[in-house]
This record gives structure tokens, C-alpha cells and sequence, in this order.
């Protein structure tokens, strides 16, 4: 199935490695042209050349995207490299805190930093050009535990905050071509990420239990099929969908809504 994104420019933040690092890969097999951020050299280096044996040009950034000013810069260094911005993947997240008891107010700001802000402030930037050409995707990264309850407090609530966002925007731009959406991963197990320590620092029978009860399909999920549904979200095929936040869980989640 050809997507229609070739020769498209999509910024990925968190993109040398795990969910972000697959979105830009399956970006990068459809033609787009992608500009990945994070914060070591290194590991995005190799996900540039890893992008590039796709065919495509690429560029990586090292930024925080926490940081005000890191917004601005992968914005326009994409633009200068790349060209205007088409499509943009708004992948970092994660926690900060704890429970509400145990959760300073310091930590659950730097958890909506991660989880919202740094995404809002990519977004302001590329929904003017977007509109302005009448072709636009943004797709953020959620979490079925901005749906339901799960993880720490900061995490959860701003993955919940990060889809209402989405679902307003999604409204507000359908009608400029501007899509935006959100996927919600579940468990997702891949190197270096929270559930490859989880199964490291637990028992194999703890691990074991916590599959049983929590996830249907008998096995933590995998990467690809994220950056599969992140690539045909970003495509002309996705044309009607606005608004939409996507579990893909393995049936993980418990929510009916």
C-alpha cells in the first residue's frame, strides 16, 4: 500500500531509540524525509544511518525537548535541512513521580514538561505552515494509561492531558487538512526502555504473573506494529481520521472508551 508521504518531511522527537526510533524507520520505508531529536550523540548518529540506508535524507538533533528553547531549534534546523515541516511525531515521555503522596510538585511540573509541553510547543510551530499549505499530520504518543489507571501520577495525568489536547486540536484543524491524533501503546518491551528493566529486575515468576493478569495475548508488545500505525496515521490513507486516540495494546487495556 503506497501511504503518499513520499518526499514529506517529519520530525520524530525521541527518535534514536525504542517507539521513536521504529515511527522514524517506518516513516523513513514510506519516502519521507526525517529529522529525529534526543539527547545523545551517539545512539543518534546510528539511527541516522540507519535512516539513510532507507533512502532517504536525514538529519538528528541533539536536544532536550524539556527545554524551552529545544523546540525552536529542532524546528528550525529540520527546516533548513529538510524543508517546511509535513509531518510531525511527538514520541518523548515518561515519569517523573511516583504516587500523589510521594510526588513533589517539582516532580509532576517536570512530568507534564515531558509528557505535554515539550509536544505543545513543536505543535505551535508547525500547525501555522501546516495550515497554511493545507496538509498536515501530527501524531502524539500516549499512552492507554492516559485512558485508564496506570503508571505514576505525573505520567498518567499527562498522557491524559496530552490526548484531550489532541482531541480539541484534532477538531479545531480537520478542516485546514491539519490531522492530529494520538496513539496509546501499551506494555511495549524493547532494549534499554521501562519494561526490558522491569523483566531485568524481577524474578522470572514475578514477571510471569504480571503477564498473566495484565496482558491478553500472553506476551509483551513490540515496536513495529506502533510505527506501522504512526506511519498509515501520517499517510493520505489515514484522510478521515481527526481527532482519534488509537489503543494498541494486545487487549491490555480495560476501558470501554
Amino acid at each position: 500500500m503506497d501511504l503518499g508521504i513520499k518526499d514529506r518531511v517529519a520530525i520524530v522527537t525521541g527518535g534514536s531509540r525504542g517507539l521513536g526510533r521504529i515511527s522514524a524507520l517506518a516513516l523513513a520505508r514510506e519516502g519521507a524525509m526525517v529529522a529525529i531529536c534526543g539527547r545523545t550523540e551517539s545512539t543518534l548518529d546510528a539511527a541516522v544511518d540507519e535512516l539513510k540506508a532507507q533512502g532517504v535524507e536525514a538529519i538528528g538533533i541533539v536536544a532536550d525537548i524539556v527545554e524551552p528553547e529545544a523546540a525552536e531549534a529542532v524546528f528550525r534546523k529540520t527546516d533548513e535541512a529538510l524543508g517546511p515541516v509535513d509531518i510531525l511525531v511527538n514520541n518523548v515521555g515518561g515519569r517523573r513521580g511516583t504516587t500523589l503522596s510521594d510526588t513533589s510538585e517539582e516532580q509532576f511540573r517536570m512530568g507534564m514538561d515531558l509528557n505535554l509541553f515539550g509536544g505543545l510547543r513543536l505543535m505551535h510551530l508547525a500547525i501555522p505552515g501546516m495550515r497554511e499549505r493545507r496538509w498536515g499530520r501530527i501524531i502524539n504518543i500516549a499512552s492507554i494509561w492516559g485512558r485508564e489507571h496506570g503508571g505514576s501520577v505525573d505520567y498518567m495525568a499527562g498522557k491524559a492531558a496530552l490526548i484531550a489536547m489532541s482531541k480539541y486540536a484534532g477538531l479545531e484543524y480537520v478542516k485546514d487538512n491539519v490531522l492530529v491524533n494520538c496513539v496509546a501503546p501499551g506494555s511495549i518491551i524493547f532494549p534499554g526502555g521501562s519494561w526490558d528493566r522491569y523483566t531485568q529486575q524481577n524474578p522470572s515468576e514475578v514477571v510471569n504473573e504480571f503477564i498473566k493478569w495484565n496482558l491478553p495475548a500472553g506476551r509483551f508488545g513490540w515496536p513495529e506494529p506502533v510505527g506501522d500505525l504512526v506511519a498509515f496515521l501520517a499517510s493520505e490513507r489515514a484522510s478521515l481520521i481527526s481527532g482519534a486516540c488509537i489503543n494498541i495494546d494486545g487487549g491490555q487495556s480495560k476501558s470501554l472508551f
